[in-house]
């Protein structure tokens, strides 16, 4: 019933040699968090009772839910929306669309393949989950609706990254505004629950209904009245609502998108009178003016000509929504009475800065990979192009297409420092420059290495759903999986030897986990000791914010993570480049050092 393209993916997946690669990191990420839960809820130094064992699978079922709910939100859509641009950039879609294979069959076919992976992932952990019965604090009908949330989630989110790459003929059109899609759908769900009131349970059980985050909260803390039907199974039959109608949508518009939803004009066959010299000249021609092509000729295509779309205003329309969204409420807090809160400067600038990370990021990888795809990258760098117009060409390009993503979180530092919000108990703008320049330096360098990184794993990886995972995971884990790694050791207490443990693990999964992005195939003592130094250096710099002052609840001063952040990313962006522009064979694997 769902064609032959999910059956050829049902029947590859489990013979893909990362298959099982996958499933053991899973499972190794829940290892670890479980340990952090234990050392948070009993220690390693005496006997658990059974109160606190209770309490510990409690806390454990409520961590690896959230953070499996997170990862599938996102991947999700991700997953689904590279699957069929990568199709459109090989020019193989078209093929589809030929054969005697119906519109849902394509269309569901190539949604729930892509989600496959993703689903046997989340196979693996439910036996995890269901263990937890065995340790008390958690129902079996609480496993079961998380369970059903954590696949209604994806379900969801992977139809609507299907049926946004089905409506955009571009790779990074299609990333970029299901990411952006996911973040205002949760800011608008936000709104029911100020349209309602604060107070309101009825409004709040309506909330859960489409919010996956407040429909697993009430899983963990079931209300006293949640009327005829949990928010559980609500949210349940909402999504699979919600993921039937973008589906169908898809299925409608799919021979009308695809292969551009233009009409085809059928030219008229010549008269033998008009086939002369002159009309062959006219035939071969380019059309319109001649434009002057600027000395570096890549920059001038990345800059010049839609290389990213005809529509690149409808991705920055949809960035400027959200982040108006999100300054409206993190300012909302900043001005509502009752004293500041605590680290109140964080509350809209990381949110708007790792928004910016993933959209430069994909921006930096879709500019190789559609190269790739579409044939033209062999093509690239068979002409007398050097390795510096290359790669400095295609650095120009992605800053000038991201221009509006880069600015907002350096214009909002920029406002917080008005604001007198970064130093502290200081509320003047002069003794906010410091704290200023150190941010504002360190979102360079960070932006600049999401940018690079993109050109690297694009240019390593052949396979470009992987470079596209890559990329957005790396970024993804040096900023959302710092912060819950942190928030994990945070709730150990304050023990270092209770965090020791944990940090560790947290650490070195980090480490292996950015060594195989950076130089898996082609190991470089630079590109290791990167992979080394980026996770601690990330790791330390936010902790050192969250301590802060003690006993203010301010920040600490900037000024030494910025220099980690600097010292450690910018010696990471030099390890890329470097070989990039001396030995850029040798770095895309097309030759080796021997032969030389």
């Amino acid at each position: 019933m769902l064609g032959p393209i999910f059956n050829r993916e049902f029947l590859t997946v489990p013979r893909r040699e990362k298959h099982h690669v996958g499933r053991i990191a899973a499972l190794s990420l829940l290892w670890v968090i479980g340990l952090t839960a234990w050392q948070a809820t009993v220690g390693f130094n005496r006997t658990a009772t059974l109160g606190e064992t209770a309490r510990f699978g409690l806390l454990f079922f409520q961590i690896i839910t959230y953070v499996e709910l997170t990862l599938l939100l996102f991947f999700s859509a991700l997953s689904a929306a590279s699957t069929v641009s990568q199709e459109k950039d090989r020019r193989t879609f078209i093929l589809l669309l030929l054969t005697d294979m119906r519109d849902h069959e394509i269309v569901v076919g190539k949604m729930l393949g892509s989600l496959l992976p993703i689903f046997m992932l989340l196979l693996t952990t439910l036996p995890v989950l269901a263990m937890t019965l065995l340790l008390g604090g958690v129902s079996a009908e609480q496993v079961t609706q998380a369970a059903l949330i954590l696949l209604a989630t994806s379900f969801a989110a992977g139809s609507l990254g299907g049926l946004i790459a089905l409506w955009r003929d571009k790779t990074f059109q299609a990333l970029a505004l299901s990411v952006l899609a996911l973040v205002l759908y949760l800011c608008l769900v936000q709104a029911i629950g100020l349209i309602g009131g604060r107070g309101s349970s009825n409004w709040s059980v309506l909330q859960a209904w489409f919010d996956p985050f407040i429909a697993l909260q009430y899983v963990l803390e079931p209300p006293s009245d949640a009327g005829f039907l949990a928010p559980a199974y609500g949210f349940t039959l909402v999504m699979l609502g919600i993921g039937a109608l973008l589906n169908g949508i898809g299925i409608w518009k799919l021979r009308h998108w695809n292969p551009s939803g233009e009409p085809i004009m059928q030219r008229e066959a010549p008269s033998d009178a008009e086939i002369n010299q002159q009309a062959r000249l006219q035939a071969h021609a380019a059309p319109g003016k001649a434009r002057q092509v600027w000395e570096n000729p890549i920059l001038w295509r990345e800059i010049r000509t839609y290389a990213y779309g005809r529509r690149p205003l409808l991705v920055k329309a949809a960035y400027a929504v959200v982040l108006f969204l999100i300054c409206w409420f993190t300012l909302g807090e900043l001005n509502r009475s009752g004293g500041r809160q605590p680290f109140i400067a964080a509350y809209g600038l990381v949110p708007v800065a790792i928004l910016s990370l993933l959209l430069v990021s994909a921006q930096a990888v879709t500019s190789i990979t559609s190269e790739r795809d579409g044939k033209a990258l062999d093509l690239l760098l068979v002409t007398d192009l050097s390795p510096r117009e290359f790669i400095f060409g295609k650095l120009g390009g992605i800053l000038w297409n991201t221009k509006e993503f880069l600015i907002p979180p350096l214009l909002l530092t920029i406002y917080y420092a008005a604001r007198g919000l970064l130093a502290g108990s200081a509320t003047g703008f002069s003794s906010n420059l410091g704290p200023l320049a150190c941010i504002l330096g360190a979102l360079i360098v960070l932006l600049a290495f999401a940018m690079v990184l993109g050109l690297h794993v694009a240019l390593r990886v052949e396979n470009s759903r992987l470079s596209v995972a890559h990329t957005l995971g790396t970024i993804f884990f040096l900023s959302v999986g710092t912060l819950i790694s942190i928030y994990l050791i945070i709730i150990n207490g304050g023990s270092l030897a209770n965090q020791l443990l944990s940090f560790s693990a947290f650490i070195c999964l980090g480490i292996g986990g950015l060594w195989w992005v950076l130089s898996a195939d082609r190991p470089s003592p630079a590109l290791t000791l990167s992979a080394t130094i980026c996770p601690l250096a990330m790791f330390y710099s936010v902790v050192n914010i969250l301590i802060g002052n003690p006993g203010t609840n301010e920040s600490a001063d900037p000024l030494v993570p910025f220099l980690v952040i600097g010292a450690a990313f910018g010696f990471t962006i030099a390890a890329m480049l470097v070989p990039l522009l001396s030995e850029f064979d040798v770095a895309l694997g097309r030759t080796t050092a021997n032969d030389e």
